[in-house]
């Protein structure tokens, strides 16, 4: 693929990596949601979210 029909998304996304190979142990914003999200896969991240809106709706119950 040339990098004149590369998408901007596609070269992000590959600037990204480039980088984290550069630097593992951190980029110019650090580990965020982005690398978390991949990490976990979509069962994972499916999971995640439905653990923070139980969570919202116990605190929302008790603590209001």
């Amino acid at each position: 693929m040339t990098e004149e029909k590369e998408t901007p998304e596609k070269r992000r996304e590959r600037m990204r990596q480039e980088e984290l190979k550069g630097n593992p142990s951190g980029s110019i914003h650090g580990s965020g949601l982005p690398d978390l999200v991949g990490g976990l896969g979509w069962k994972g991240t499916g999971i995640l979210i439905l653990i923070i809106l139980v969570a919202f709706i116990i605190y929302s119950v008790f603590f209001r």
